[in-house]
């Protein structure tokens, strides 16, 4: 039975997030390249190293020691850097930046391939040296020996904040850009209006085991209403929360007709968000990284201050996006599906509101919070100025609620981009 839609997307994500699958993959590998070297070395007789027996077997016999001793502490360390790390910043960073970074899997996908390598070749080693494959087993622990200093340096600079936040803040401008993809620099672009259809014809509810949406089929849902002639809402919004019996789609002319689990088909559950088609997750992570950098068993408002130029590096580039894509039209410019994402208020309430709530007593955050909004007023349209206002007048109120002194509230009305400590700029009486 061939998989539909939902079920090769969630096992093209489990793929991706797998750190087992390619050390799984280096040992049907490994066997193949030792039959082959063996051949190899038979036909070509050469003597290259001039190793005994027993000096070709202590040198296979070292590596493997030493091979697996890389393995052990690698997967130790990683284990131990999941834990740090999380508890540090946020659990929502492993599997974006850890479980799919591709240096970690290849890594310790080449230790796996030379410790099987190691072992077979002592394995097929009796009286005489295969010296062509002791020379590649050689080789082999010299690259395992050069990778895993590399991973050591690698992880220590993987799992700084500063190396978290820029991953995070990448990976949401790459899907940003593809929930966005259309530009929004002329003036007379008007703000989303409320799609109004009428009542549906038909109501389709989840059922099965409940989850959150991860993604959806948007080509399907469009092709589907074309053929039926038909509009499809989706009532959701990527990143809810479903349960059983909660309205999924609502259906409207032709697409009355149309199977449910063909529907149910297009919708890919997860029990975790993840940053595919979720704009707003990648802004979460960064928040979620900034408020226990705030929280006072850390205490650490430096971090906070380097989340949030990542969240204005975000907020500057979808800023200038055409947030209006609820509407999918077909190829004749009719209405097919309604898609909900989120607009402009929506990711400026999430970027802003907690962090200021939390962090409004520290000098470093409400300053570089007042240089964010006061750089995005100046290079954003000003149909998005009415909600930058809006979070200024709430960041002034917040300065008079914490800071007592004239000097400290003089200074907090300072936009600083570096939170405390740069370029002071004017003082805002």
């Amino acid at each position: 039975m061939l998989m539909n839609w939902s079920q090769k997307y969630g096992l093209r994500n489990y793929l991706k997030s797998s750190l087992w699958l390619v050390p799984f993959i280096a040992i049907p590998i490994e066997l193949v390249v030792t039959r082959l070297l063996h051949g190899l070395d038979g036909w070509l007789g050469w003597t290259l190293l001039g190793l005994t027996v027993q000096g070709a077997l202590a040198l296979l016999g070292a590596f493997v020691t030493v091979t697996l001793s890389f393995v052990v502490f690698t997967f130790g360390s990683l284990l131990i850097a999941i834990q740090v790390a999380s508890a540090q910043m946020t659990p929502r960073i492993i599997a974006p930046t850890l479980l799919r970074n591709g240096v970690v899997k290849y890594t310790v996908g080449l230790f796996i391939f030379t410790l099987m390598f190691m072992l077979s070749a002592q394995n097929r080693m009796d009286k005489e040296v295969h010296q062509l494959v002791v020379l590649v087993a050689a080789l082999l622990g010299i690259f395992s020996f050069a990778a895993f200093f590399y991973l050591i340096d690698y992880a220590s600079r993987l799992l700084r904040p500063i190396s978290i936040l820029a991953h995070v803040g990448n990976s949401g401008l790459e899907v940003i850009e593809s929930v966005y993809p259309e530009l929004c620099l002329a003036a007379d672009i008007r703000d989303r209006d409320s799609v109004e259809i009428g009542a549906p014809d038909r109501v389709v509810q989840h059922q099965g085991a409940p989850g959150i949406i991860l993604a959806v089929n948007l080509d399907q849902l469009i092709a589907d209403a074309e053929r039926l002639n038909g509009i499809i809402e989706f009532v959701c919004q990527i990143g809810d929360f479903v349960s059983v019996d909660e309205p999924l789609f609502n259906l409207y002319g032709g697409t009355k007709m149309i199977d449910e689990a063909r529907l149910r088909a297009s919708i890919a559950l997860g029990s975790e968000r993840t940053l595919e088609q979720d704009p707003t997750f990648a802004f979460r992570i960064i928040v979620d990284i900034a408020l226990k950098a705030l929280s006072p068993a850390i205490n650490d408002p430096t971090t906070a201050v380097l989340a949030i130029d990542q969240l204005h590096r975000m907020l500057r580039d979808i800023g200038k996006r055409n947030l209006r894509t609820d509407e999918l039209f077909d190829k004749s410019g009719r209405l097919r599906v309604v898609f909900r994402t989120p607009d402009w208020e929506d990711v400026v309430h999430l970027a802003f509101r907690e962090i200021r709530a939390c962090g409004s007593s520290h000098l470093q955050i409400v300053r570089r919070l007042r240089a964010m909004i006061e750089n995005l007023l100046q290079t954003l349209p000003a149909r998005h100025h009415p909600a930058l206002l809006e979070e200024l007048g709430l960041l002034d109120r917040e300065i008079e609620k914490y800071f007592t002194y004239p000097e400290d509230r003089m200074l907090a009305h300072v936009a600083d981009a570096q939170g405390l400590g740069g370029h002071r700029g004017t003082i805002k009486h």
